[in-house]
């Protein structure tokens, strides 16, 4: 069977066709790695011809998926311009967003200066720039989430200053049984530290003619939004999963890790394969059922997987002892897959399977990761450099690091 065409519906961008379409391609993949499982329990080895279909049909599959992700993406983003801001602060919004539009259009900074000296502003970086209206600053953060994969799942807190400091207690008070009339020895006090979690810069530079700028028929907000979404997500995300902390914030595959028996607070435990760079060859799936359950119930219940797109390709052939498949396709748009019932996050900066590598993260990430937002997105205009070009320097602060180091668990693809 070759891989399916898109359909008219996907053709012309609906995204019920393209959910439609998945759902074709992976009833096709099961017949096909069926197919190939039946010949190997009959022959010792799968028919090439039929491995290669299987291949085919995997790559096609995940096409739609990637598709699917981003037709979904771009239905859910909304018009910066509607619906005009209600309320108390109403004037005042319509008046930053009028001032920042001439600013960015025409260069007239004074109306921008006067609103932020009117507001107390804590005042321009050393780059200099302007605060986009809050509401672009909302709805830019919100497409931000539906782009980057672990701050979809990961807890967000907006700050105003340059750090957030969270104590934790690594070591509670000592508790007791005693008798009735036993003496009651001193207890050992609670031990409270503190993590911090600093605020690093993101730029982007997107560039416009004056031309465009003249149109007065463009959302300016809603064009800066566009242009940096995607950057902005993709360059966070990276950091979210592998940041060392040097001018970025510190992913949580970049902590100390150790294995589950030798876990201790400040590293992530890790559960091993047993082979390297692969799953067993018997039971493989029993891998990620170990992973699962290395996590506390109270984690486990708002668990996700967090994999890549090639590490799902491979845990999709995984059957459970009834030949049932453990990974299922979204049962609606919208929704995720999941496996063994838990959602999969498709993170691609997350390691392909490869020796020693951690391709699989397990945990409840809300719990487990946060991501700390400066408030204010601050953009430059620079109609000199580029010219005839006219730049926006585009910059928002943004920090993460793990919160809880028990709420998360990895897959070692190695002997221990």
């Amino acid at each position: 069977m070759t891989p399916l065409p898109a359909s008219p519906e996907t053709k012309a961008g609906d995204v019920a066709g393209a959910f439609e379409e998945f759902n074709r391609a992976f009833a096709a993949f099961r017949d096909a790695n069926d197919a190939r499982l039946s010949e190997i329990e009959t022959r010792l080895t799968a028919d090439p011809l039929t491995v290669d279909r299987l291949e085919r049909i995997d790559r096609a599959l995940d096409e739609a998926k990637s598709r699917l992700d981003r037709l979904q993406i771009k239905a859910a983003r909304p018009p910066l311009g509607a619906p005009e801001p209600r309320g108390d602060d109403a004037p005042g919004l319509a008046e930053h967003k009028a001032a920042f539009d001439l600013y960015v259009r025409a260069g007239e900074a004074s109306g921008l200066k006067s609103l932020e000296a009117k507001a107390l502003s804590a005042g321009s970086g050393p780059d200099g720039g302007y605060l986009v209206p809050p509401p672009a600053e909302r709805e830019l953060l919100r497409r931000m989430s539906a782009v980057s994969p672990i701050r979809a799942i990961a807890s967000v807190r907006e700050i105003s200053t340059a750090t957030f400091k969270k104590a934790y207690s690594s070591a509670g008070p000592a508790a007791g049984w005693v008798a009735e009339a036993a003496a009651r020895p001193v207890t050992g006090s609670q031990t409270i530290q503190e993590l911090n979690f600093p605020a690093m810069e993101l730029y982007a530079m997107p560039s416009a003619t004056q031309t465009l700028l003249d149109d007065a028929a463009v959302d300016i907000e809603q064009w800066i939004a566009e242009e940096v979404e995607t950057v902005f997500a993709e360059q966070e995300g990276a950091a979210f999963v592998n940041g060392d902390g040097v001018n970025k914030p510190s992913g949580f595959l970049a902590a100390t890790k150790a294995t589950t028996a030798a876990w201790s607070w400040g590293k992530l435990a890790y559960v091993p394969t047993g082979v390297a760079g692969g799953f067993p060859a018997a039971n493989p799936s029993d891998m990620l059922v170990d992973l699962v359950y290395a996590l506390k119930a109270g984690y486990r219940q708002n668990a996700s997987f967090v994999m890549n797109r090639k590490t799902q390709a491979a845990i999709r052939k995984f059957k459970s002892s009834t030949g049932e498949y453990l990974w299922q396709p979204p049962a609606a748009v919208g929704q995720p897959a999941t496996l063994m019932n838990f959602p999969v996050v498709e993170a691609e900066d997350m390691p392909d399977i490869a020796a020693d590598s951690f391709s699989v993260a397990c945990g409840d990430f809300r719990r487990g990761y946060l991501v700390v937002d400066r408030l204010g997105v601050r953009v430059l205009r620079d109609p000199f450099t580029a010219k005839p070009y006219v730049l926006f320097y585009t910059t928002k602060r943004v920090g993460g690091g793990i919160q809880d180091f028990d709420a998360i668990k990895l897959l070692k693809f190695g002997l221990s």
